[in-house]
């Protein structure tokens, strides 16, 4: 594997993951099929709740299950993959396999910052303007707002791809990681990236500290909306609605803000690595978890289905 790694014509990558600990891929294999299967199995049943339940067709769950649908894609992309590299012995991804990966990771993860921001400003609508909320939020603006999303992610995904992947390796092919990922495959390039690094910085922010800061907003305005409700069991209801989305953002921003606006040396090799486990299998797990355990009109769509079924 080495030699092929050494080797300027071999037309892939090595994917070293935690190669140097063994012990450690082979209690990770485990941990990670369970997650992914867990994941797969909550995201889809998100997915066809919202699809056949008629109670759950409002635009919280029309958001709620285009987010599911991402954290599956996402998950397909990068799991098996990941799988396969901490059984085998040739940790090798293709060139097109490692361009798919990152094109497709990117742009999921850009997709939904601004969909977490959009679901930020239907909570907004449903406390600040109830009255009006079927009024503001009507399926046209949101199927516009998830198609918006949609197409800026996989659109600065083609830009960001690009400008990575066509920069000259001179042959190193051993990325320390067990996937594709933007930050570690500028560090193979033999050649100037600060162009790239500040391209990336400026995405990040775009992607990051944007969505983060109109979400901010809306709960400032959610939070100063509900104090003004006189009844404690009021604003345990309007709290209720919410909490559950500002749990999933504080995990999915802070994840992706630890490894994109960090300093390269702020953390070790291994550090990033556990956080990017965590954002690309922890996180599509918790949101079906989050979103069902804590939503009483989703577990009572599930029960309505399992009984007719």
């Amino acid at each position: 594997t080495m030699q092929r790694a050494n080797d300027s014509t071999f037309p892939g990558f090595i994917l070293l993951g935690f190669s140097g600990r063994p012990h450690l891929e082979s209690v990770l294999f485990v941990v990670i099929l369970i997650i992914y299967l867990l994941s797969f199995l909550g995201n889809s049943t998100i997915i066809l709740l919202s699809i056949l339940e008629p109670r759950l067709h409002t635009p919280m769950y029309f958001f709620l299950s285009n987010l599911s649908f991402m954290d599956l894609c996402l998950t397909t992309c990068t799991v098996p993959q990941t799988l396969v590299n901490f059984k085998g012995k040739d940790k090798i991804i293709s060139y097109g396999g490692c361009v798919t990966q990152l094109f497709i990771a990117v742009s999921l993860g850009g997709v939904e910052c601004i969909l977490l921001s959009v679901m930020a400003y239907d909570r907004y609508a449903a406390v600040c303007r109830p009255l009006y909320y079927m009024v503001i939020m009507h399926p046209q603006l949101c199927l516009q707002l998830v198609a918006t999303a949609w197409l800026i992610g996989f659109g600065t995904s083609v830009v960001q791809t690009a400008l990575t992947m066509t920069l000259p390796l001179c042959g190193k092919n051993q990325v320390d990681h067990f996937l594709c990922e933007v930050p570690v495959m500028l560090k193979l390039a033999c050649t100037d990236t600060s162009i790239n690094e500040a391209e990336l910085f400026a995405v990040s922010v775009l992607f990051l500290v944007v969505p983060l800061s109109l979400i901010l907003v809306s709960y400032g305005h959610i939070t100063h909306a509900v104090l003004m409700i006189k009844s404690v069991q009021g604003r345990w209801k309007a709290f209720g609605t919410c909490s559950s989305h500002v749990l999933v953002v504080i995990i999915f921003f802070g994840t992706l803000i630890s490894v994109y606006l960090q300093p390269p040396s702020s953390y070790s090799q291994d550090v990033n690595k556990s956080i990017t486990l965590f954002y690309t299998l922890v996180t599509p797990l918790l949101n079906p978890l989050i979103y069902t355990l804590r939503n009483k009109e989703v577990k009572g769509a599930l029960r309505r289905l399992v009984g007719r079924t």
